[in-house]
């Protein structure tokens, strides 16, 4: 196992719950910065250069630590990797100091066409190069290292990997973080008859550098990571033996459809931190 841990320094002044800035919580959030310790932004929304994006970035991160969480970079296809999108990306994260820069482990578009999607990928050893690949190359790039994420999948592709086992070699051949999305892992249990604790147990801790909770939808045949619903009760029982060992480690909640009171979202935020409390006490 690598022993590069992505580190405290890296994470920046992160600490504890931060919630996923969306438009309709903007003016109350930057009102009472002190409801929230930190904002994740989805830098997507932000890559204009013009308007009121510049003035609404520099009015967050007047008041706020940031992280930048990206679903463009297209990690896990074969196109060539976008320059311009990065260069923006960049520029974003030195404007804001963003003290993390993430995106999914998946692919989003093929022979130039973008599906809006979060496409998921075969595990196999074949793969984990091709990821690492241009992960590294993302690094290089950004000038700095990245987290990946663990994405939610509806039909099983032929692997021989485990998610875990497939998360963690690409963390350790690319030399990256991991963004645990603890709901996905969830999902894709119930989905695809996946061991979220099997997942969770494979994992290098030490590269574990911020955790997501969302909430699904049960379509009944499957669940769909939709991100419109509170953090269900085997989410959070699921998190509660996450963050066991990942007692400091920086969570998100993100909630994207069907948006909530903003209140509700810092009452997830407070489970959330009571929760990783307890086993910092015990640690």
């Amino acid at each position: 196992m690598h022993n590069t841990a992505f580190s405290t320094r890296e994470r920046g002044s992160l600490a504890g719950t931060g919630i996923g800035l969306r438009g309709p919580h903007f003016e109350q959030l930057l009102a009472a910065p002190s409801r929230v310790p930190w904002l994740e932004l989805l830098a997507d929304n932000f890559l204009a250069r013009g308007g009121l994006v510049p003035a609404q970035l520099q009015r967050i991160a007047a008041q706020f630590p940031v992280t930048l969480h990206c679903v463009g970079m297209n990690l896990g296809g074969v196109d060539a990797l976008d320059r311009h999108y990065l260069e923006r990306i960049r520029a974003i994260a030195r404007q804001t100091d963003a003290a993390i820069i993430s995106d999914h482990l998946c692919f989003t578009a093929l022979n130039g066409r973008h599906y809006h999607e979060l496409l998921p990928l075969p595990y196999n050893d074949d793969v984990v190069e091709h990821v690492a690949k241009r992960i590294r190359q993302v690094q290089d790039m950004l000038e700095q290292r990245i987290l990946v994420e663990n994405v939610s999948a509806y039909v099983r592709a032929s692997s021989t990997l485990s998610e875990g086992q497939f998360i963690a070699a690409v963390a350790q051949r690319a030399d990256c973080g991991i963004l645990l999305d603890v709901n996905n892992l969830y999902v894709n249990q119930i989905n695809l008859g996946t061991d979220a604790e099997a997942a969770l147990h494979a994992l290098p801790i030490e590269r574990v550098g911020e955790i997501h909770l969302g909430g699904y939808e049960d379509k009944g045949r499957y669940l769909l990571d939709a991100h419109s619903r509170p953090v269900s009760d085997p989410v959070w029982e699921l998190f509660d033996k996450a963050v066991a060992t990942l007692p400091e480690v920086p969570v998100c909640i993100e909630w994207d459809n069907d948006i909530p009171p903003l209140e509700t979202l810092l009452a997830e935020a407070r489970r959330a931190t009571a929760l990783q409390s307890r086993h910092r006490a015990v640690a």
